[in-house]
């Protein structure tokens, strides 16, 4: 057992709190009025909103995200959160952990 410290707290961008070849962990987070730069990643994620309000965006569908919504996102789709209207917090796992799939730069 391994008690994860600082998941999902509060401090602006992206902090990795656990890898395991099969699995991370880390929270993402967005201030309020700002904009999510990422880009697609190489692997499964699934996001658990715990604070704030936005909207997540893919090509097919934007939907409304607050605590305790759920989302999965499959590995290689275009996705960002938008309309970002209190900070938001999320739980993220990548599955397996992240950037393991990613192609070394030539």
């Amino acid at each position: 057992m391994k008690i994860i410290e600082e998941a999902g707290a509060f401090k602006p961008g992206w902090a990795e709190h656990f890898r395991s070849p099969d699995l991370s962990i880390g929270t993402y987070a967005i201030p309020a009025g700002t904009t999510d730069p990422q880009t697609p990643h190489t692997e499964d994620e699934i996001y658990v909103i715990t604070a704030g309000r936005a909207q997540l965006t893919t090509p097919s569908a934007t939907v409304d995200v607050s605590p305790g919504t759920v989302i999965f996102v499959p590995a290689g789709e275009e996705h960002r959160f938008t309309g970002v209207t209190e900070n938001l917090t999320a739980l993220v796992i990548f599955g397996p952990a992240e950037y393991t799939r990613a192609t070394p730069a030539a």
